[in-house]
This record gives C-alpha cells, sequence and structure tokens, in this order.
C-alpha cells in the first residue's frame, strides 16, 4: 500500500483502519431504539437501520440513525485524508489507505463485532465513505435513490438502485475527467463495485420479497 505523503505513519494508519472498524461496528440504530424502550431487532424488518428505526420508533430517530451511520463512513475517510500532506491528499498516494478505512467501516457497519456480525446493509455508511472519496458520483446516485423512491415508496427498491448507480456514475465522471484524481482512479471504481455488489447481496430477502408483492413500502412510525 502506498502511503507515500501520510504524515503520522504506518502505526497511526493502521490504528485508524482498526478503529474504522470498530467504529463502523458501532449499532447506532439499536441504541437510539433503546434510549425508546424498543429493541428494534424484534419489531419491523429487525434490520438496524434507520429505514427501520423510523418505522419502529419515529422520524426524528430514523434521522438521527441515519447522520449517526452515515458518518461513520465519512469521519474515518477524512481522518485518513487530513492525515496526508495538502498537496498529496488528493492524489493517487491517498487512494488505498482511504479505501481501507472506507472498506473497514462498512464492513463494521455490515458485520459489527458487537452483534456478533450481524449489522445493518451499508448504505448510509457506504454514502458516507462515497462523499468523502468521491461526491460528485454520490450526487448523481443520491438523485437515483430519491427518484426510484418516490416513485416507488420502497427503501429497498432505492437502495437497490443506488447502489448499482453509484460505480456507473463513477466511471463516467471519471471518463468525462471530472473529480479528483482520488475519485477519478480505477481503485475506486472496484471499490465502488465491490461494496455495491455487497449491498446488493445483503438486500437479497427484500428483493425476495420484491419479487413476491410482499415487501412492505415506507411509512413512518406516527411519533417522532
Amino acid at each position: 500500500m502506498n502511503i507515500d505523503g501520510f504524515q503520522a505513519g504506518w502505526p497511526a494508519l493502521i490504528i485508524v483502519i482498526a478503529a474504522s472498524y470498530l467504529i463502523g461496528s458501532i449499532p447506532f440504530g439499536l441504541l437510539i431504539g433503546w434510549c425508546h424502550g424498543v429493541d428494534i431487532r424484534k419489531t419491523g424488518s429487525g434490520n438496524i437501520g434507520a429505514t427501520n428505526v423510523t418505522r419502529s420508533v419515529g422520524s426524528l430517530a430514523g434521522k438521527l440513525c441515519f447522520l449517526c451511520d452515515f458518518l461513520k463512513g465519512w469521519l474515518p475517510v477524512m481522518v485518513v485524508l487530513a492525515g496526508f500532506a495538502p498537496e498529496t491528499a488528493g492524489r493517487p498516494a491517498a487512494t488505498l489507505p482511504a479505501i481501507a478505512a472506507a472498506l473497514a467501516a462498512v464492513l463494521g457497519h455490515m458485520f459489527p463485532v458487537f452483534l456478533r456480525f450481524k449489522g445493518g446493509k451499508g448504505i448510509s455508511t457506504g454514502a458516507g465513505a462515497a462523499l468523502a472519496l468521491a461526491p460528485l458520483p454520490l450526487a448523481a446516485t443520491a438523485a437515483v435513490w430519491a427518484a426510484v423512491f418516490l416513485a416507488s415508496r420502497y427503501v429497498s427498491l432505492a437502495s437497490v438502485a443506488a447502489a448499482a448507480a453509484l460505480p456507473v456514475f463513477t466511471v463516467i465522471f471519471a471518463a468525462a475527467g471530472i473529480g479528483s484524481d482520488v475519485a477519478r482512479s480505477g481503485v475506486i471504481q472496484i471499490f465502488f463495485t465491490a461494496i455495491g455488489l455487497l449491498a446488493i447481496w445483503k438486500h437479497r430477502a427484500n428483493l425476495k420479497r420484491l419479487a413476491a408483492g410482499t415487501e412492505s413500502r415506507f411509512q413512518s412510525k406516527s411519533k417522532p
């Protein structure tokens, strides 16, 4: 792994990556549910993500969960990028270390050590990592998510569409020469493809319900 320009050195980078996984493993949805006297693993879909928190606890709690899960992906990448010399942070030397932190955070969310590796589906945390790595493709992907959700009211379908769209937009923006060297690197495209496929795999039960016509449309709990 090339870390030329990383001012803190290898030991600090290894600590950041390990910490990224542990941060990603924090089950904010479960904690927020407990604060409201609800174990969200036993309500709704049983998922610890923002959608089930919204359904089981309320809109405000769901937004808080989304923000916390989003920051789990954004913050570790920003910490790694901040550790590079300013002239290096936007260049390929920073790509692999930043992706390592992003991947650790996303895997922590999906397979948290604190919950016996049974976690969320990675959309919110992946979006946070994408904002730090490639904000323009993420913006286009967010538009796809919103369009699919508004048309269908299925969060799962919108999330699967977004997971498939992000690597496509990354390739398109890179081909057009838009974005930083990090955002346009081939390894970023591979990374987004990999986490996109993993997120789709995590939605396999939702896809089966969508095919069977039994998937629930989004509906927030009435209380805040």
